[in-house]
């Protein structure tokens, strides 16, 4: 019985760190930066400082700013939760269009996407042209409870706005309504 169970264990195994569930809201509350732009480059290498962890590097070419203040290319170190992630430089890619919601760095200068890849949405394209974004959950629980934070901030929302955050409960949202409710939010908390 162990050793079948030894064997099965990896096959159930949680890739990547648990995170609460946070909603837009607490997302947007926690990063320092959010920003929009196109993956330069990202590779894997050792800290330079703590030898023992494995880190991504990863460089963006800056297309929009929506909190925070950012130049024209944003690079940032993240640490790599699981050996597997080394192996795809923790799913960051040449070329990739992402919106990051970024954490302040830590004094070793390691930071991350806030709430990991709740924080980190990748942008598409629909036939259209229209952009949309998902987060690494889907866009689950990102708008729970959304209404109540942004009345008790006297944030008034469009009535598509109001729509969405009422009636979502997964799946890409339009770019433009998260950006638009992402700018409402980081604007309230300064």
């Amino acid at each position: 019985i162990f050793v079948a169970m030894a064997l099965t264990a990896p096959a159930f195994a949680q890739r990547g760190a648990l995170t609460v569930p946070r909603n837009l809201d607490q997302l947007t509350h926690r990063s320092a930066i959010i920003l929009r732009g196109t993956v330069i480059s990202a590779h894997v290498e050792k800290h330079p400082e703590l030898s023992g962890l494995n880190t991504v590097v990863v460089t963006l070419r800056v297309k929009e700013t929506l909190k925070g203040q950012a130049s024209s290319t944003f690079r940032f170190r993240q640490y790599i939760w699981d050996i597997r992630d080394g192996k795809n430089a923790a799913g960051y890619q040449k070329g990739q269009d992402l919106l990051l919601m970024m954490i302040e760095p830590s004094r070793y200068g390691l930071s991350s996407p806030a709430g990991l890849d709740q924080g980190r949405f990748v942008i598409s394209r629909d036939s259209t042209g229209r952009e949309f974004a998902v987060n690494g959950h889907g866009n689950m629980k990102l708008f729970d409870g959304i209404s109540a934070q942004v009345a008790a901030k006297g944030i008034p929302l469009s009535p598509r706005t109001s729509s969405l955050v009422q009636k979502h409960l997964k799946g890409p949202v339009e770019l433009r309504d998260l950006t638009a409710l992402i700018r409402e939010l980081a604007q309230a908390g300064q």
